[in-house]
């Protein structure tokens, strides 16, 4: 797979009723190691990848830094890379448009842009929030290859608004010309099936909590295109590395480091996560 342009075949893997599975990594190692065991596509994660510099998850991250971290994770491995690029670092349309611009410099296959006002959990207005929409959609369409956007509706997860309004930004996230909708942790399964039910374009799901109990078959079921992972292996990891050094320096009981993978194993993977496909 070629990354001159990573844009078709990530595009080609959004159908509706068909996922894929966006693989979150966090660093060079866990992109190379994800494409390894089948990933089709990698996914930034801000909060994992803040995780690997000591950086709590509150939207903290510099345009610049997530630049730098897409940069690498596009040169770990072959398969197209999106970037999780919060709010596109800044409130007005003209930095979102500059962000999308930047994100295609580095490499990416796509981003996805929220309507959340970080470091706050509030909102943008809707008119607001559809013209930040509006304009990275106008910075995509005119770069000179193709680029997923994906346009996110956070108010459910933060608590900002109800799934009428998420559908209403959704909807017109679409209409603006929005290539991936996205609106995570919803209150429920069928709420998620009724954003999928009210629009047309690909809709990602969020794989984290309540929502791990579905399987890809039932995503598939109610039209999901895109299953993400999140910040989810990152917790996973960091929380073995909880489970793990406890014991350690609680009781001086080593024994818990029997069960890691084998040095051969990784670096075999870590090998063929970087071959083209």
């Amino acid at each position: 797979m070629s990354k001159h342009d990573p844009g078709p075949a990530f595009r080609a893997l959004h159908q509706r009723g068909n996922p894929f599975v966006l693989a979150n990594a966090w660093d060079m190692g866990s992109a190379k190691l994800l494409a390894a065991m089948g990933a089709q596509a990698i996914g930034t994660t801000s909060a994992g990848y803040g995780f690997t510099l000591g950086i709590p998850d509150m939207g903290c991250l510099t345009r610049d830094q997530s630049l730098s971290h897409a940069q690498d994770l596009v040169a770990s491995t072959p398969l197209p890379v999106s970037g999780d690029f919060e709010n596109g670092f800044g409130d007005a349309p003209e930095t979102v448009a500059e962000t999308v611009r930047l994100a295609c410099e580095a490499g990416l296959a796509g981003c996805s842009i929220e309507d959340t006002a970080l470091p706050t959990h509030h909102a943008y207005d809707f008119d607001l929030a559809v013209e930040r929409i509006k304009a990275a959609v106008s910075a995509a369409r005119a770069l000179p290859r193709d680029f997923v956007l994906v346009a996110r509706a956070d108010g459910i997860m933060n608590n900002q608004y109800d799934l009428t309004e998420a559908i209403r930004r959704l909807q017109a996230f679409e209409t603006a010309g929005a290539d991936c909708l996205y609106a995570p942790n919803t209150a429920s399964f069928r709420d998620l099936m009724q954003i999928c039910a009210h629009t047309k374009a690909p809709v990602n799901a969020l794989a984290i909590g309540k929502y791990t109990k579905f399987s890809r078959a039932q995503y598939a079921d109610i039209s999901v295109a895109r299953i993400s992972l999140g910040s989810a292996l990152s917790r996973y990891i960091h929380q073995a590395i909880i489970n793990g050094a406890k014991p350690i320096f609680d009781k001086g009981d080593f024994s818990i480091l029997r069960k890691g993978a084998k040095g051969i194993d990784i670096d075999r993977l870590l090998i063929e996560g970087a071959e083209e496909v």
